[in-house]
């Protein structure tokens, strides 16, 4: 059985999931209640992924670092190697996370950026959503969903209010 690829990520209204310049500012000042459901999700993973500008964002922003009992994988040109957190990934994202789905464990949580969730969804390779939509609208910066990408069908299976928040979880409807 393959582990499934979980998105768990927040946005504007109009789509966005971060200013042109990555500023998350506006997401951070946000009225949200507790963790907005961040802590159910991190019990159901092992793994984390994610691209370097987005680790990059987590070094300088997020101290200590927040997956520190996760296996933790990032896609790189520019680095090899570990450290004390993370593997840096250098071969074809497709193949690496295919090849990792096969393997034991619980699910992955695909944290970001852009590129790295654009290049999985031309695969077709996230199984669940949880999306959760701020009061916001930003008018650009980077997209959650950049044009074109394939025909998706998903099932809502629940939907939360969290301050001025809404969450919407989705699994993708694979086909027969």
């Amino acid at each position: 059985m393959s582990r499934e690829i979980l998105v768990f990520i927040a946005g504007s209204l109009d789509g966005f999931i971060a200013k042109e310049n990555d500023d998350l500012q506006w997401l951070e000042e946000t009225e949200g209640e507790g963790d907005n459901g961040y802590a159910d999700m991190y019990q159901t993973i092992d793994t984390v992924i994610m691209g370097k500008r987005t680790y990059d964002y987590i070094l300088e922003h997020l101290k200590p670092f927040p997956y520190p009992d996760k296996k933790c994988y990032v896609f790189s040109t520019t680095q090899t190697g570990e450290n004390e957190h993370v593997t840096f990934i250098q071969e074809d994202v497709i193949t690496f996370t295919q090849r990792l789905k096969e393997q034991e464990g619980t699910k992955i949580w695909m944290v970001g950026g852009g590129d790295l969730l654009d290049a999985f969804l031309q695969e077709r390779l996230i199984d669940e959503w949880i999306i959760t939509i701020t009061p916001h609208l930003l008018g650009s910066g980077i997209p959650l969903f950049k044009s074109p990408r394939p025909f998706e069908n998903l099932r809502l299976l629940e939907t939360k209010r969290y301050g001025q928040m809404v969450q919407l979880h989705y699994e993708v409807r694979k086909e027969a």
